[in-house]
């Protein structure tokens, strides 16, 4: 039996210990709640916190990934858009060049398909230096391969090879300067566009499988952040129908502390009794 003391009120401070660790878990839950986490802070748990937080770095990270590869797609995006029109002038240019191939063609027809075609030449060159995209051509040779961010480190890259469509280059070997004045000039460059439209085939091939790669990629990487992001929840996010339960249950914890605490304060009261 403790002795009664007026000095020393053991069970209030007993009462005031477990009031005192109940008022500090209802905070906890109280936090749990506001916040959705269960570790919001380094203090509630440092080894999660860090994982998490370097999680939460590497799914920052890809947004920029996603970005390069965004860009990148809408380069050469681009650029097929203007090797597609070039193919569809080449046919136009073949063509025209068949057409005044013919002998029983006069010279004022000939000379009208001609300026067609110097046209049309013209407009490939149009073609190739305004496709660009954020500063990047990939049909004038003003680079020679494009590279896009592959991983959240930045160790790996995708890459494209670009395609010079220049007039006179390996793909498009017609001259820029190509034109007819008879129809035996005009017969002679018929296997150059013929050769120039199966090289750019090639090359709408390559930049076409190129594009897909970065799609894919693309696709991948958002569904990578998806994946990490789920596993970040994982770790540090709260069960609030568990939270919720066990806030009320602290709640009532914390009235009955409240009670005890009164009641253990009373005691000291009770020596009084013994001097009457």
């Amino acid at each position: 039996m403790l002795n009664a003391s007026v000095n020393t009120n053991v069970g209030a401070m007993i009462a005031l210990q477990n009031l005192n660790k109940t008022n500090a878990e209802l905070q906890t839950a109280q936090n749990r709640i506001n916040t959705g986490l269960k570790v919001a802070t380094a203090k509630d748990d440092g080894a999660t916190f860090a994982i998490a937080q370097s999680q939460r770095a590497s799914v920052a990270s890809l947004d920029a990934v996603k970005d390069s590869l965004a860009r990148a797609t809408s380069s050469v995006d681009v650029a097929m858009s203007a090797g597609e029109s070039i193919s569809d002038m080449l046919t136009q240019m073949k063509e025209k060049a068949l057409s005044a191939s013919d002998t029983s063609l006069n010279t004022t027809s000939r000379e009208a398909l001609n300026t067609d075609f110097k046209a049309l030449l013209d407009q490939i060159k149009k073609t190739v230096n305004n496709a660009v995209f954020n500063g990047i051509n990939l049909l004038d040779g003003s680079l020679p391969n494009l590279q896009a961010l592959a991983n959240s480190e930045g160790t790996a890259r995708m890459t494209v090879s670009a395609q010079k469509l220049n007039l006179g280059g390996t793909i498009i070997s017609l001259s820029s300067a190509a034109s007819f004045t008879t129809a035996t000039a005009a017969g002679s460059l018929l296997a150059t566009i013929d050769s120039s439209i199966n090289n750019l085939s090639g090359a709408l091939a390559q930049l076409g499988t190129s594009s897909k790669a970065l799609e894919a990629h693309a696709t991948f990487i958002g569904k990578l952040q998806d994946s990490i992001t789920a596993g970040i929840g994982n770790l540090v996010d709260a069960d609030l129908a568990k939270e919720s339960a066990r806030l009320q249950s602290l709640q009532t914890k914390q009235q009955l502390g409240i009670q005890a605490l009164s009641i253990a304060n009373q005691a000291p009261q009770q020596v009084l009794s013994l001097f009457k």
